[in-house]
């Protein structure tokens, strides 16, 4: 090809750009409302959003009870369970059948 070829080849994409880019509309509604779905479907989701104004201790559990539970907790991401083998769910390892025998 010959370098006018090609310079002019480039000079009709570049104009073809240019004109579509005028074409081209901002949008500025969507743009001003973006994130208001996601703020509106959080807020229909809280229970009480004033929950964090309510200095009431929680009812129902004890401190001892709470705080092996929280250390249990902890305890889980430090060691977890085994996983468990698949061909072995559902299949108890005691020996009674519930017979009577």
């Amino acid at each position: 090809m010959k370098i006018q070829q090609i310079a002019l080849r480039l000079a009709l994409i570049v104009g073809a750009c240019a004109i579509l880019d005028g074409c081209l509309s901002s949008t500025p509604i969507w743009d001003r409302t973006f994130g208001e779905s996601v703020n509106a479907i959080t807020a229909m989701q809280t229970l009480n959003p004033n929950a964090s104004a309510n200095t009431d201790p929680v009812m129902g559990i004890d401190g001892t009870a709470a705080t092996a539970a929280q250390q249990n907790y902890g305890k889980s991401f430090m060691a977890p369970p085994p996983p468990t083998n698949m061909f072995t769910i559902g299949v108890s390892s005691s020996s009674g059948s519930g017979s009577g025998n």
